[in-house]
């Protein structure tokens, strides 16, 4: 088996070429509908419309840094992975960080996919210091031998 091999980029995690995206969300407390989403969830939303969260909604509570897997909505991606990268305080934590690159990979790997995308998980809206949860993120990645593409991207505003 080859190790999963890691790229940090730069720009929107929107219009990388992967198999599937993952998108932190918090752990199915609130409503959806009831949300501004913010961030990734809210690109999401705007470009690819609300049916992946339809979808995240039906599987109910999710566990903290677990991960739930819905279709990419009108998005040119295979399909999205949820991560509850933030507890019911809407904070991250390192705990949150690992556990949502860990559950994603091996979602991802479970359904074949061959690319994957991650976000800095908890740096936005879970209030966790950027570099950190990027460093923390590039360790767990670092154990694992998934054979799967990751990229990690760092948001840089780009033109639509």
């Amino acid at each position: 088996m080859c190790a999963t091999r890691v790229e940090v980029v730069q720009g929107d995690i929107l219009d990388q070429d992967v198999d599937v995206i993952v998108n932190t969300w918090n752990r199915n407390f609130i409503p959806w509908w009831l949300l501004l989403p913010q961030g990734v969830s809210g690109a999401i939303k705007r470009r690819g419309g609300t049916e992946p969260f339809r979808e995240v909604a039906r599987h109910g509570m999710i566990p903290l840094g677990g991960a739930v897997l819905t279709s990419a909505g009108k998005l040119p991606f295979k399909a999205i992975i949820h991560v509850a990268g933030i507890n019911l305080l809407w904070v991250a934590t390192e705990h949150s960080v690992r556990q949502s690159v860990t559950n994603a990979l091996r979602l991802a790997h479970e359904r074949g996919f061959s690319s994957i995308a991650f976000p800095v998980i908890g740096a936005g809206s879970g209030s966790f210091n950027h570099e950190r949860a990027k460093l923390l993120m590039l360790d767990e990645l670092g154990k694992s031998d998934v054979p799967i593409a990751v990229k990690v991207v760092v948001f840089k505003k780009t033109k639509h």
